[in-house]
C-alpha cells in the first residue's frame, strides 16, 4: 500500500499523497454509515436492495466528507462496457443529479469542472482514478473483467486526453486481488478472446493455473498492464483486496464490501462501496 493512507476520519477513506493537492479523492470502504445488516454501514449503492434514503444519507456522509457542495457528485449507470462520457452531460445548471435510470449507461466519467465528483461504485470490480499532472482534468471508471477486457480503461483515459490531459496519473483502489480471485476456463478464453490484441500475451499472463479448469486471476495486473500500454506511467496500487476480510479470517471487522464474499457466505445481497475524485481548481 506504497503511498496511499487512510484518513482517520468520521467516514475513513484511502487517498494518496501525491495527488492531493491537484484532486480530493477517497476510496471508501464499509465504515462511517447509517445502514446495517448485510450493508453496515457505508453502502453507497441505489442498486442494492437496500432502503433508499440510507444509501442517500451515506453519499451525503461521503460528500461531506470531501467538502464537496450538495449536488456535486456526478454518477453513472454501470454496465460492465467501455462507454466513458464527460460528466457536465448528465447535470443541469443546479447541478442536480437526475434518477438513477435516467443516468447514462456508462463505465467512466471525464471532467474539468472543479469540485465537481466522479463517483464509481463497486464490490470487488476495481475502482480506478485519474488526475492529470496540472489537476486539470480527471477521470475515474468502473473496471471490472468484462469491463477491462471490453476497454474501458482506454476509452476513459482517451476521453481524458480529448480533454487536454497531460500526464496522468492512475490510483488503482481496493479490488478483489489475486489469491482471491478463482474464476473457470470460460471465463478466461472469454477475455483472452475481447482484450486488445496488442497485450493478449501480457493478460495471458496474468491467469495462474489452480487445479483443473481454474485459474487465479489477476485483475488489477490486468488493468496495470492497460494503462502502461496507453502510455499512462504514473500508476499507484494501494494493493488491498476486498475479499477476505471477514469469511477468510473469522473476523466479525469487514474493511470492503464483496459480492464474492457474500454469494460465498450466502447472504443475499452485498452493499457497494464508493470511489470519489473532484479536482480541486
Amino acid at each position: 500500500m506504497t503511498g496511499f493512507t487512510h484518513a482517520a476520519t468520521a467516514v475513513p477513506y484511502l487517498h494518496h499523497a501525491a495527488t492531493k493537492a491537484r484532486a480530493r479523492h477517497g476510496f471508501f470502504g464499509t465504515a462511517g454509515g447509517v445502514s446495517s445488516g448485510v450493508y453496515a454501514s457505508l453502502n453507497c449503492g441505489f442498486g442494492s436492495d437496500d432502503d433508499t434514503a440510507l444509501v442517500a444519507q451515506n453519499r451525503d456522509l461521503v460528500r461531506a466528507e470531501l467538502d464537496l457542495a450538495p449536488g456535486r457528485m456526478a454518477a453513472v449507470f454501470q454496465v460492465h462496457g467501455r462507454k466513458a462520457v464527460i460528466a457536465d452531460e448528465m447535470f443541469d445548471r443546479a447541478g442536480a443529479l437526475p434518477e438513477r435510470d435516467q443516468l447514462p449507461r456508462a463505465d467512466g466519467l471525464v471532467t474539468t469542472t472543479p469540485g465537481l465528483g466522479l463517483t464509481i461504485l463497486t464490490a470487488d470490480c476495481l475502482p480506478l482514478l485519474l488526475v492529470d499532472d496540472r489537476g486539470a482534468v480527471a477521470g475515474a471508471c468502473h473496471a471490472g473483467w468484462r469491463g477491462a477486457a471490453a476497454g474501458i480503461v482506454e476509452a476513459t483515459v482517451e476521453l481524458m486526453r480529448d480533454q487536454g490531459a497531460g500526464r496522468i496519473t492512475a490510483m488503482v483502489g481496493p479490488t478483489i486481488q489475486q489469491p482471491s480471485y478463482q474464476v473457470g476456463v470460460e471465463m478466461r478464453t472469454e477475455l483472452l478472446d475481447s482484450v486488445s490484441p496488442s497485450i493478449r500475451d501480457l493478460a495471458d499472463r496474468c491467469f495462474r493455473a489452480d487445479g483443473d479448469q481454474h485459474y487465479r486471476f489477476d485483475l488489477p495486473g490486468l488493468v496495470c498492464h492497460q494503462l502502461a500500454a496507453a502510455n499512462v506511467e504514473d500508476i499507484l496500487n494501494c494493493g488491498v483486496d476486498t475479499y477476505p476480510a471477514d469469511l477468510a479470517t473469522g473476523s466479525d471487522s469487514v474493511t470492503y464490501f464483496s459480492h464474492r464474499r457474500a454469494t460465498h457466505a450466502g447472504d443475499a445481497d452485498s452493499g457497494r462501496q464508493i470511489a470519489v475524485i473532484a479536482l480541486t481548481g
